[in-house]
């Protein structure tokens, strides 16, 4: 018996990186998963019992048909997880021009903010009905500045925002918590906006290992895990009825410690 035995999760993004890890560990514990992703060959690659939806979290028809789909294959929506995001490869606004960064605002935040938004919406009302949870990904740039640039620190900072305030007005019925995760190696990609569609985190952890770095050095835990499956124990913990049913508007940091490591870095625009 694991910890969400007879649960149902829909992982929006879940077909590579952290959702795909929070979907199999979620599989391990003992729910059924439906995984929305826009990608045809993540979906391919999920284990058989694993409902996959094509969609695109842009869409609110397409949240509106993956929770339809959902509950027509399961029964139930118990646990939602908005996942699917984009990050910025730390492009600073004194690198983009006026127009770089309207495009990649657009774009940065109709996924990492609308989708969380739309997901939410298409979900809560099942969500209601079997007195559910909904455990966000949230970032350390949700708390802290250079975890990317100022668009991805914006975006996640507005999702916490959005975890709070949706952790109020679905009270008491829905519980609303989050992860903040640190970097890990994944296929996360950037704005295709700024040309960067086709870059991932897990070559920058290639190149970084190549040159005899592991991990930024002011992170206190530097050498723990960097694969997306380390990072996956708080989803469970949240999702959990039995362990943690009196928990909501909360975020479980799971980045290292960044927050204690103190600031001993010169600032950002000290070159400038």
């Amino acid at each position: 018996m694991g910890w969400l035995t007879d649960e149902v999760a829909l992982i929006t993004g879940g077909g590579s990186g952290i959702g795909r890890a929070v979907a199999l560990r979620y599989l391990a514990e003992g729910a059924q998963v439906a995984v929305l992703d826009r990608d045809a060959e993540h979906l391919g690659d999920l284990p058989n019992g694993v409902l996959a939806i094509p969609g695109d979290v842009r869409s609110p028809e397409d949240l509106h048909d993956a929770v339809h789909a959902t509950v027509e294959r399961f029964g139930k929506l118990d646990v939602l997880v908005p996942n699917a995001g984009i990050w910025d490869y730390h492009r600073s606004i004194t690198r983009l021009t006026g127009k770089e960064l309207s495009e990649a605002f657009d774009e940065i935040f109709a996924v990492n903010v609308k989708g969380y938004v739309l997901a939410v919406e298409a979900a809560w009302r099942e969500l209601v009905d079997t007195r559910g949870s909904i455990v966000m990904t949230l970032s350390n740039a949700s708390f802290h500045t250079d975890g990317g640039g100022s668009l991805y620190t914006a975006s996640k900072h507005a999702c916490l925002g959005l975890l709070r305030q949706f952790a109020y007005e679905l009270a008491p019925r829905v519980r609303v918590n989050g992860v903040a995760v640190g970097g890990m190696r994944t296929q996360l990609r950037g704005p295709e906006s700024l040309g960067l569609q086709d870059r991932t985190l897990a070559a920058s952890f290639a190149r970084n290992e190549a040159s005899g770095r592991r991990q930024p050095p002011l992170i206190p835990l530097y050498d723990s895990g960097v694969e997306p499956e380390d990072f996956t124990g708080p989803y469970v913990l949240l999702a959990s009825r039995t362990d943690s049913g009196t928990v909501t508007g909360a975020v479980i940091p799971a980045d290292g410690g960044i927050a204690v490591r103190g600031f001993r870095t010169p600032a950002g625009g000290a070159g400038l």
